[in-house]
């Protein structure tokens, strides 16, 4: 059985990336073999699934998302949390 792909980084949050999505580095995509959908979860408890957007400006141990959606489901700026394919 193949194990998945994941990897534990630091969520950013910002007002400029859209709800329900996700911004990550291009490579760090490539490697976590991602193509549309991320999944996040924080601490073991909290899921969240995004639509994965692209960017070599983000650094690689880094995503970011929406500020607000990150406050109404508890997650705070620089939380880690654990990525992987949706």
């Amino acid at each position: 059985m193949e194990k998945r792909k994941e990897k534990r980084l630091r969520l950013k949050l910002q007002d400029s990336v859209k709800e329900d999505r996700i911004m990550i580095n291009d490579k760090l995509a490539k490697e976590l073999e991602i193509t549309d959908k991320v999944e996040i979860v924080v601490g073991g408890k909290k899921k969240l699934v995004l639509n994965a957007m692209y960017s070599s400006d983000v650094p690689i141990d880094q995503a970011i998302i929406n500020t607000i959606q990150g406050k109404v489901n508890g997650i705070a700026d620089n939380t880690i949390a654990t990525i992987r394919k949706a």
